[in-house]
């Protein structure tokens, strides 16, 4: 009688690493997941990850995009799209404020923005525009926003802005590239398993390594989501080391169900930690259970306030973290 189980595949292993690029590869696919799981890596890795970008400018003088500036080499258009291509690593969750101000004859670059304690600047010899006239001065507002995926300026510009703002097409995923490849390997008797290679290009602001890592955890916890219905609601009520350490009890079990089906959004948290949870694809009260206390901790963008604050909103309701 032939194996009626889909056989597991091998954990990634690392073919090529460095700070910006990483080749990694997987083997012992059944037939036909190597394009399954790597068509559905790729798209996560694209458009999940979050990063930085400029959603916005103010240029002092100027009211649209379409416009000249005297003593400028570029027109405002150019300078716009040259401040598309600027890379950018914030330590902040709010949108931070930067200021290109040069004066005189002189090539620009993104090192021209003023320097921030939020706000790196990863590519600071990107050229930007020419100042052609020695009294001519460029005076930029530039505000910074974290983001996933890709944002079109018209969606931005559905948010409330500034009057003589421009907004820009923000590109916030700090991917610069993602490919893959399948090809056919022996795994006992059969010769069509696959075995899966994923070459991944970033900007710096993320390993490719951590971006694979992070993609996986997204489409674990995404399918999760799908199949949660079928799964026991059971979560530790007191700390591992407690004696009395449990399962909820069948009385509050409906009720405890409920909330665990709670939207994060939807919970009294400030907006800094809502924003965090969810950043970390964190959805429901159901996948916030399911962390340990160290793994809340590790969350990018919440600090020991605000997963103190996390832990009194489930022991309210009866839950303890691991």
């Amino acid at each position: 009688m032939s194996d009626q189980h889909v056989l597991l595949p091998s954990k990634p292993k690392i073919i090529e690493e460095g700070d910006k690029r990483g080749v990694f590869e997987i083997d012992g696919l059944y037939p036909g997941y190597g394009h399954t799981l790597g068509n559905s890596l790729r798209r996560i890795i694209l458009s999940s990850l979050p990063g930085a970008a400029i959603t916005s400018i103010k240029i002092k003088g100027v009211n649209h995009e379409f416009s000249s500036m005297s003593g400028l080499k570029e027109d405002v258009l150019t300078l716009v799209l040259n401040l598309k291509k600027v890379r950018l690593e914030t330590v902040s969750d709010e949108p931070q404020t930067l200021t290109l101000k040069v004066k005189g004859i002189k090539e620009v670059t993104a090192g021209d923005i003023t320097k921030s304690g939020q706000v790196t600047v990863l590519n600071p010899d990107l050229y930007l525009a020419s100042i052609t006239d020695k009294n001519v001065e460029l005076d930029v507002e530039i505000t910074v926003e974290k983001g996933l995926g890709y944002v079109s300026k018209e969606v931005l510009q559905k948010e409330k802005m500034d009057i003589g703002a421009i907004a820009l097409d923000a590109r916030f995923s700090p991917i610069e590239r993602v490919s893959y490849e399948v090809e056919n390997m022996r795994v006992g008797d059969r010769t069509d398993f696959n075995r899966l290679k994923i070459a991944i290009e970033t900007d710096g602001t993320i390993t490719p390594k951590r971006a694979l890592e992070k993609s996986i955890e997204i489409m674990i916890n995404q399918l999760k989501a799908i199949v949660g219905f079928k799964e026991e609601s059971r979560f530790l009520i007191e700390d591992e080391s407690s004696e009395e350490a449990g399962e909820v009890s069948s009385e509050n079990k409906e009720e405890m169900e409920d909330f665990l089906k709670t939207r994060i959004e939807s919970l009294d948290l400030s907006a800094r930690a809502i924003n965090a949870l969810i950043n970390a694809n964190i959805r429901t009260v159901g996948g916030l259970a399911r962390k340990k206390e160290k793994d809340i901790l590790s969350i990018e963008g919440l600090g020991a306030t605000s997963v103190e604050e996390i832990k009194k909103m489930l022991l309210a309701n009866g839950i303890t973290l691991k």
